[in-house]
């Protein structure tokens, strides 16, 4: 249960402004990394906060909250398979996250400390798939904003492997430019069967795919991956290089909030479709508790009018100051992943939703 204070004692600490707090942001893969360098890494988080601690609150209360800190460090997992952790610490609450998102470092002294500033400090990943398409061969990659590298499908890509397939009605076509479009399309076809077993390995990345007008044009016409698709962009570039490519994307790669959230947007749909979507608080609550949750998404200024809309009250001096915190906070706990869209962009949610792993 939710610790609340006391309605008195939470008016003599409203009254004193502050109280000494510790919030401790970091990666953490103990999977991946020596514990030896993990130890030194957590030992040098130590040292800053003793110095901020020092700086800004030498007092009892605030070498006590320091050495709950110590304590909390102390007793973390190092079997863990997650990605990186949050700890907060103050005179009247402790909590360590296990994350499987990747954060960035950061160390906060008696600041204010919400569930939502875990988000704030997530990496922005720039990751995606690129298929080049001509009307004889495809290739694939996988890149972020810096590097673009060639990923290898079970499917043929040159369209050279598919003649030998044509039925003996087609392949006795006298009309070659019948013969050159049912290969065309036959070729695409499992391209597209390729891009579907790309997605799945790639956690469903957003796509970018580049070909020329009309290639792309029987392409949009039998993909079964069109949701996952952020953009078409026309040109001849299959036989293009990494850093050609790349150049070709700037333009996206520059404004990757759009395609982030476009790709979010898309994301829901595909959820929708398969039956697999909460929406509204009181659902997304449901299922967050049933750690049934792949990725929630929110508007950022979304809060709760009714904070006990599921029977608690919240304390001020938590993190956690409502039901929509609360549900960031299970989505997180159970290796879920969470993320913002601007104001309005979710109405027909009803500003927040949930992707679930199963039915």
């Amino acid at each position: 249960m939710r610790p609340i204070l006391d309605p008195a004692l939470e008016e003599l600490l409203e009254a004193r402004h502050s109280h000494p707090s510790i919030s401790l942001m970091l990666p953490f893969e103990p999977k991946m990394a020596a514990k030896a360098d993990l130890n030194r890494m957590l030992k040098k988080f130590i040292n800053e906060a003793e110095d901020g601690i020092r700086e800004k609150h030498d007092t009892e209360i605030g070498w006590l909250v320091l050495n709950k800190l110590k304590q909390l460090i102390a007793s973390l997992n190092f079997s863990t398979y997650k990605k990186s952790i949050a700890i907060y610490v103050s005179p009247f609450f402790e909590k360590v996250l296990y994350l499987d998102i990747i954060v960035e470092p950061k160390l906060t002294i008696n600041g204010s400390f919400a569930i939502r500033e875990v988000l704030l400090s997530k990496k922005k990943a720039r990751k995606f798939l690129l298929l080049t398409l001509s009307g004889k061969e495809c290739k694939a990659y996988i890149g972020d904003s810096h590097l673009l590298m060639n990923v290898k499908t079970d499917i043929p890509s040159h369209i050279a492997a598919f003649r030998s397939d044509l039925p003996e009605k087609v392949g006795n076509f006298s009309d070659s430019t019948e013969i050159k479009q049912v290969l065309t399309e036959k070729f695409l076809r499992y391209t597209d069967q390729g891009l579907t077993a790309l997605l799945h390995a790639y956690s469903l990345l957003p796509v970018f795919v580049v070909g020329t007008k009309k290639i792309l044009g029987i392409f949009r016409k039998i993909t079964r991956n069109e949701k996952h698709i952020i953009s078409y962009i026309h040109g001849s570039h299959v036989e293009d290089g990494p850093a050609e490519l790349l150049q070709l994307l700037m333009p996206y790669l520059n404004d990757w909030e759009k395609v982030h959230q476009q790709d979010i947007k898309h994301q829901l749909e595909i959820a929708a479709d398969d039956g697999l979507l909460a929406r509204g608080l009181h659902e997304v609550l449901k299922q967050a508790n049933r750690q049934n949750a792949r990725l929630l998404v929110l508007e950022k200024d979304y809060t709760s009018s009714a904070p006990a809309v599921n029977g608690k009250n919240y304390s001020k001096f938590s993190y956690i100051k409502d039901s929509v915190d609360e549900a960031i906070e299970k989505v997180l706990e159970a290796g879920g992943d969470v993320e913002f869209m601007e104001s309005g962009l979710l109405d027909e949610y009803q500003h927040i939703t949930l992707i679930e792993r199963h039915k």
